[in-house]
């Protein structure tokens, strides 16, 4: 197997995305000092997002990413747009209540549509093509997801349709499948370029994005500060964008998510006649297992296949270990296909799978765990971010008013504890009870 077969792209992990990326040059590091409006930590799809909707409202912005622009998970995932939440809106609504579910509810479509928005807006290349297949294995899940689509169409979403046994095939040609659902509001992109595309817009109305400038300290006084090894930016608010690659810069929070590892792999460039067959539709796939596998088309006519899952950000020691026998059980007919792209990348996971929004002092705030539903949501908590700095802090407090809560058994326990309830769901999936 050639893991690697191409990489050009230096600063990013060694994958298919940025192997296929439009060039882009390293920015330079921050140095000196700066002052600002809003100074945003993470050049991620959070903190890219906060900041292009805050230069188009004439904020000055910087953003300081400890890598590059995309280095985490915004480069890394499966690239899939994926409406809604990691908790359908019923859990929501059994938790926090109608009114709750009801806001939620009409964000929840939001994230796919912004990036859309943008992509035409800015002509920013990223391969985006619409709909969303959902792949059941039982008929179990099937009744699951005819339950969420009620639960969807009430609240406005008229995009999903059930599947039958006998129509699975106009979507993905494999015999796993008993059912399912398509999303015609879903989609798929090259998430690398989009969010580079993002940034380069938001440069062009102003912002300024430094690379290789990790943060080393955060003041959260009245008057907030942020500093990096060879500089310091003050300004009027700060956003601390780093979802799993936050690391330990504020304890407060961090204590508040877990990263988790996902892998990702890209096989050879297929025949017209071999992809056309496998995903005739051009729809991502996602199927319905508590540990998922997620799958699509490239541009360039890859299958682009993952899953698998490492509490605490751990990598099994052979990246396809646990997705490449799962691809072959869905097209055995790839068995020989050439994988030439493995990698993985971190998301954040929260305890409730609801993202956690709030403040650390008066004027710095923060977003994170998304818990598996990134690409779409981050769109939508970045804007809602920028909505508060601008004074709109409406649908901010929404988010902020939901509860959020440490891992149970602190950073030693908490990813034996959460793998063992990972274990007991994987039992109920292959069970299908």
């Amino acid at each position: 197997m050639n893991a690697f077969a191409k990489f050009d792209n230096p600063g990013h992990v060694k994958s298919y995305y940025a192997a296929t990326a439009v060039a882009q040059s390293p920015r330079p590091a921050f140095e000196g000092a700066l002052e600002t409006d809003v100074c945003i930590i993470g050049g991620g799809f959070t903190g890219i997002s906060a900041a292009l909707e805050l230069a188009e409202r004439g904020f000055k912005v910087v953003v300081l990413e400890a890598n590059r622009v995309g280095f985490g998970a915004s480069g890394r995932n499966g690239g899939q747009i994926v409406n809604g939440y990691s908790r359908d809106l019923e859990t929501i609504r059994k938790w926090y209540g109608e009114d709750k579910a009801a806001a939620l509810g009409r964000m929840s479509l939001e994230g796919g549509d912004i990036i859309r928005e943008r992509v035409a807006k800015y002509g920013i290349d990223c391969d985006l093509r619409h709909g969303g297949f959902f792949a059941a294995f039982n008929d179990k899940q099937v009744r699951e997801m005819d339950k969420v689509r009620r639960d969807w169409e009430k609240r406005g979403h008229d995009g999903l349709e059930m599947v039958s046994k006998a129509e699975v095939g106009h979507y993905v040609s494999s015999n796993r499948y008993v059912g399912g659902m398509i999303d015609r509001k879903g989609g798929h992109i090259h998430p690398l370029n989009l969010v580079e595309g993002e940034a380069r817009a938001a440069e062009g109305l102003g912002a300024q994005i430094f690379e290789n400038s990790r943060v080393t300290h955060v003041h959260t006084g009245a008057k907030p500060s942020v500093s990096t090894e060879k500089g310091k930016v003050q300004a009027k608010y700060v956003l601390v964008c780093g979802n799993a690659y936050l690391g330990e810069l504020l304890p407060a929070i961090s204590s508040r998510m877990m990263p988790v590892s996902s892998q990702v792999m890209a096989t050879e460039r297929l025949d017209d006649a071999t992809i056309e067959k496998l995903l005739p539709a051009n729809y991502c796939v996602e199927d319905a297992n508590y540990v998922l596998d997620y799958y699509r088309r490239t541009a360039d006519n890859r299958l682009l296949y993952g899953g698998g899952i490492g509490y605490g950000g751990q990598d099994p020691k052979n990246l396809t270990s646990v997705i490449l026998p799962n691809m072959l059980k869905t097209f055995p007919e790839l068995k020989g296909v050439k994988i030439e792209y493995a990698w993985s990348g971190n998301f954040a996971l929260t305890l409730t799978r609801i993202p956690h929004m709030g403040k650390i002092s008066g004027t710095v705030y923060f977003s994170h765990g998304d818990s598996g539903h990134g690409v779409t949501t981050t769109h939508l908590l970045g804007r809602i971010l920028g909505e508060a700095v601008a004074g709109h802090a409406e649908r901010y407090d929404v988010w902020q008013s939901l509860p959020n809560f440490p891992f149970p058994g602190g950073r030693m326990f908490r990813v034996p504890l959460t793998a063992l309830g990972a274990w007991w769901y994987g039992i109920r999936d292959k069970l299908g009870v």
